[in-house]
């Protein structure tokens, strides 16, 4: 987890709309390095693998191909020197390149609430209870603990694509390097033992594609992705992703290729909420289940401040003492270094920013000034989720970064804080990825499950995580369950099963998510496998209309499905009336006893009635007694959202560092962060430079670039070019270079 500070008296961002003098134009970004080393991900117009592999050896004798694909697409991962790969790609037999992106890893309880237990009342064709039994499950991740005790029933083999051997083994060492993500999913799958996955009888086939640390790399994970294909697995999982919004990046189309080949494919959404436009590949996949993460029952925590009603949700970071009705004075104790702390803290609760330490630190410092309790604020926006590094008795909890901000202007010698808790469920998680898809406009995620506090299986254990990469692993099982019930099935019928039942959610304040905040709903696993009728596609993406244009209509054919014994009547009900917005609907619609009828929906939109922006909603339809949502989306003109947002800046994990991070939606040709100075706007040089970045959210550590800018208050120009046009924000940073510690 990044420990990043925004440091606000050192070098605070403070946001600006505009500044009383003008930019002067900027300079060129700096040239790149012609010769450093790249790897891409080429994809071949022309299917003859091997007489082009043979005529990329011959004339580039100095790139080396790593990685060769038949099944997902054809082509290679390739890996040479800027200067050679830019000629390769100019080439008529190359039809797309992207450079290889890194990706992250990014039940007891959550099980039987949604109704996992449940299924296993039911039967498949064969008299055999719902438990996954028979069904091949693919975790692509960071391998497995296959010793584990609740796993040895389940674990059916795998493939090591970090060493390229037969042992899928997660990573074991007894630095940080470690992982347990992969066993952990593994366990929401399908343990069998102390605890019961949503599958327990799957059988698991564990890929580590992700090594050391948590990461993998494009060409790894497409390679995991074919083996899947390869070995006829039933579904697969992907726990993991980037920060790529785009529906035709390599891992995507590679996924997409997979569901083509019978293989329902379940990934996370990402873990980059609570922004909308953050989810990352393959989670934009248009075949593939994204998945978000909600919340299971839950006691939450809330502060109170004496003399306010404002109530401060805060969440317990793991490893740390419960934090039960804790009540007392508090103190604002900086960044919680020891020499923070002063006297007065005993007996308080105390009040630190995130950041330069690890919690642990902070949480150490704190108990040994003698206070009672910690509460560490975030240094970005929105609220955090964090676990210490070992485990403390001592009482931790995490606020975001609005809440610190209003808690320190409140702050005086009688400052009270007490808590409260309330049991809530099905809330969408803060940290969950939220479409929709830039360039298409589809709906993702399509549906949201528990992935906060989830209990599973870690090497030679068991431990609480939280993320949308525990939310995935529960639609998998789910999606087992369904293959079992029903082994011919299509994986656009259980991805429409699960759909087609999902529950709908609401927020603390009694909205309804959006649909590309929640897609259908949470999954309601008992309802899937009990459904009587299916609707497919089982979203409604009708893409974009143009404010420049007249009416157009846009047209969705749905496959109607009935399940039963008997005929089934699917009954439409026209959305809430709209200016602008005309629905084409059949009233209703007799499909026979186990048959199917096709017919078609369509939306005809007036651009210049409507304003710019996101139109979604859902679509009832009733098939006998069942209630069938189908969620739809449509844009309106250019989507109103910045070219460039969330501009966060502050320290790194290392403190000899510094951290940014922003979202392109768009991805940029170049990118740079200009610094001026803030009287003369005298360009002083640039902060950081990049060229051809994929749309999505940009973080970067960075020191040596701006090693000969001196310290002081800079104005900041950040910018970003495509296609010929440029976008620019700007900003206030003031930089000081020695609270960085020495290499």
């Amino acid at each position: 987890m990044r420990i990043c500070l925004l440091f606000f008296f050192i070098f605070h961002v403070f946001d600006v709309t505009a500044f009383a003098k003008t930019f002067p134009e900027h300079p060129q970004i700096p040239e790149e390095n012609a010769d450093e080393q790249v790897t891409m991900i080429i994809v071949l117009s022309d299917q003859n693998l091997s007489k082009i592999k043979e005529l990329i050896q011959k004339k580039y004798p100095e790139i080396n191909i790593c990685w060769e694909y038949k099944k997902t697409f054809t082509g290679f991962s390739v890996k040479g020197k800027k200067r050679d790969l830019d000629q390769l790609v100019k080439e008529p037999y190359i039809e797309h390149a992207e450079p290889v992106t890194t990706f992250q890893a990014t039940v007891e309880e959550s099980v039987p609430f949604i109704g996992g237990i449940d299924a296993r009342g039911y039967f498949d064709a064969k008299d055999e209870r719902l438990t996954g039994k028979g069904v091949k499950v693919a975790v692509i991740d960071t391998g497995i603990d296959y010793n584990h005790r609740d796993l040895q029933k389940n674990y059916q083999g795998g493939f090591d694509f970090v060493d390229q051997d037969k042992d899928p083994m997660e990573t074991v060492a007894k630095d940080n390097s470690r992982t347990i993500h992969g066993t952990h999913v593994a366990g929401i799958i399908a343990a069998n033992g102390k605890l019961k996955g949503v599958a327990p009888e799957a059988s698991i086939i564990a890929y580590r594609a992700l090594g050391p640390h948590g990461y993998g790399t494009t060409d790894q994970v497409i390679a995991a992705i074919e083996k899947s294909i390869e070995d006829q697995v039933d579904i697969v999982n992907l726990s993991l992703g980037n920060d790529v919004n785009g529906p035709d990046y390599p891992t995507s189309l590679a996924l997409n290729r997979a569901v083509e080949e019978g293989i329902t494919a379940v990934v996370s959404s990402g873990n980059s909420g609570p922004n909308i436009w953050t989810v990352g590949s393959p989670g934009t996949a248009s075949k593939a289940i994204s998945v978000g993460a909600s919340t299971p029952p839950l006691d939450v925590k809330y502060l109170t401040l004496s003399g306010f009603q404002k109530k401060i949700p805060a969440e317990s970071l793991f490893n740390s003492a419960p934090w039960t009705t804790i009540r007392g004075r508090i103190e604002y104790a900086g960044l919680g270094e020891k020499k923070d702390f002063k006297p007065s803290v005993k007996g308080k609760i105390a009040l630190v920013k995130r950041g330069e330490i690890t919690f642990a630190e902070k949480a150490k410092n704190a108990k040994s000034a003698g206070a009672q309790a910690l509460i560490i604020c975030n240094n970005m926006k929105g609220r955090f989720t964090g676990n210490l590094e070992e485990k403390l008795d001592f009482p931790v909890v995490s606020i975001s970064k609005e809440d610190g901000e209003w808690l320190l202007k409140q702050l005086n010698k009688k400052s009270f804080i007490k808590t409260t808790i309330r049991i809530e469920k099905d809330r969408l998680a803060p940290f969950s990825s939220k479409g929709p898809v830039t360039v298409t406009w589809e709906v993702k995620p399509d549906l949201v499950a528990p992935g906060v506090a989830i209990d599973s299986t870690i090497p030679k254990g068991y431990m609480a995580l939280q993320g949308t990469s525990m939310a995935a692993p529960h639609i998998a099982g789910a999606a087992a369950l369904i293959k079992q019930k029903h082994p011919d099935w299509s994986p656009e019928q259980i991805k429409a099963a699960m759909m087609n039942t999902a529950k709908p959610l609401y927020d603390q304040n009694g909205r309804l998510y959006k649909v590309f905040e929640q897609g259908a709903g949470r999954i309601d696993i008992l309802s899937a496998v009990q459904t009587r009728a299916l609707i497919y596609p089982a979203s409604l993406s009708f893409g974009q209309f143009h404010k420049n244009i007249g009416r157009k209509k846009k047209e969705i054919t749905l496959t109607l499905e009935n399940l039963s014994d008997q005929e089934k009547t699917f009954v439409f009900s026209k959305p809430h009336y709209q200016k602008g917005v005309q629905w084409q609907l059949p009233i209703s619609v007799k499909v026979p006893a186990n048959g199917k009828r096709e017919v078609s929906v369509s939306i005809d939109v007036a651009p210049k009635s409507l304003r710019e922006g996101l139109y979604d909603g859902t679509l009832v339809v009733t098939a006998g007694s069942q209630t069938i949502r189908l969620p739809y989306l449509f844009v309106v003109g250019e989507p109103n959202y910045p070219k460039i947002m969330g501009f966060e800046f502050g320290l790194a994990d290392q403190g000899n560092m510094y951290h940014y991070e922003l979202y392109l939606p768009q991805g940029a040709d170049e990118f740079g962060i200009a610094l001026y100075d803030p009287d003369t706007l005298t360009f002083k040089g640039f902060l950081d430079w990049q060229r051809n970045i994929p749309g999505g959210l940009l973080k970067r550590d960075i020191s040596g670039q701006f090693k000969d800018i001196p310290n002081g208050v800079y104005k900041a120009l950040i910018f970003a070019k495509k296609d010929g046009e440029e976008s620019s924000y700007e900003t206030t940073i003031i930089l000081d270079k020695k609270i960085l510690k020495s290499q």
